[in-house]
């Protein structure tokens, strides 16, 4: 029995039901999700080798780049294994706790990423509005801290969801309609009100989401003025050019998160079910595996490191973006 004799007691373990409705193609969905795995692990790994290796790559943009690799793959860590094993092993239980821990970590970590692309598009801010005062204001103390408190912010906002859902009575279906546990899927499948849940996921929202987004666009906005301001069109293109990795990689980010988020609480009975649960996992997937293909095409210097890593060559001139 999953459920002790009190029915409002906490389940034992829940059940992970993969994709509903695609039950007979689970094998055939795992490998562009066990591809995009094995892309996202040796493309953020080999970058944040590279930031590291790379002297010339030891500046502040490529430090919050080095971070945001090593969240994309916590993140898509956490979750597809687990996902994996559903579609390839018929493996769908899971202990009530580790559901908790599991949903701590991808809301977690998705909030900490949010919060470095917030930091990126600061950074980009600086790098072109005051260019002369770069290296002064984005010393090595400044991104520590910066990165720091982004953690923790990101952390401390999500500690309180398992707590939430703890305190919860199950006495419905232990059945969780979904690859991972998420938190808004495990509270449906309480029976009683969920009311705070719902008030401090969407608090939390607001908190990380909408004021990260909020930062960034009065950050591209400061930078769209300055770039208008340039006397000649090559140092606009040049200008606006070293921000277009970044931009990339927040449409790659938020486009997903925003389907997913605004489906869960408004969209639930309009949208297929299977729709839902590919695009959370794409929201995890996606970033990881395209962020580092991004900012090795579009950035000069990081192709440039790994022609020098490859071919062994000393001394490349490396021009900034």
């Amino acid at each position: 029995m999953l459920f002790s004799n009190n029915s409002y007691d906490a389940p034992k373990s829940f059940i992970l039901n993969g994709i509903p409705g695609l039950e007979r193609v689970h094998v055939w969905i795992s490998i562009p999700f066990c591809a995009m795995y094995i892309i996202s692990l040796l493309g953020n790994l080999g970058l944040v080798y590279l930031i590291h290796h790379e002297e010339s790559l030891h500046r502040p943009m490529y430090f919050f780049l080095a971070m945001l690799s090593l969240i994309d793959l916590f993140t898509c860590t956490t979750t597809l294994p687990n996902t994996l094993c559903i579609f390839w092993f018929n493996l769908k239980k899971i202990n009530f706790n580790a559901c908790l821990v599991q949903m701590f970590f991808v809301h977690g970590l998705t909030g900490v990423e949010s919060g470095v692309l917030m930091l990126m598009a600061l950074d980009r801010y600086v790098a072109i509005c005051y260019p002369l005062r770069y290296a002064t204001i984005l010393t090595n103390p400044v991104i520590a801290k910066a990165g720091l408190a982004t953690f923790l912010r990101g952390v401390l906002l999500m500690i309180p969801f398992p707590f939430l859902v703890k305190r919860l009575p199950f006495c419905q279906s232990n059945v969780i309609s979904h690859t991972y546990c998420d938190h808004m899927s495990v509270v449906k499948l309480s029976c009683a009100s969920t009311k705070v849940n719902v008030i401090y996921g969407l608090m939390v929202a607001l908190l990380i989401g909408v004021f990260d987004i909020c930062c960034i666009s009065v950050s591209y906005t400061m930078i769209l003025r300055a770039v208008v301001s340039l006397s000649s069109a090559e140092a606009q293109q040049k200008a606006f050019s070293t921000c277009t990795a970044h931009i990339s990689a927040i449409i790659i980010t938020y486009g997903p998160a925003f389907f997913t988020f605004f489906t869960h609480r408004f969209g639930g009975h309009t949208i297929p079910p299977s729709l839902h649960i590919i695009v959370a996992n794409i929201y995890l997937l996606l970033p990881p595996t395209l962020n580092p293909v991004v900012y090795g095409v579009k950035t000069k210097q990081i192709r440039y490191s790994v022609i020098k890593i490859f071919q062994g060559e000393k001394d490349i001139s490396i021009q900034d973006n």
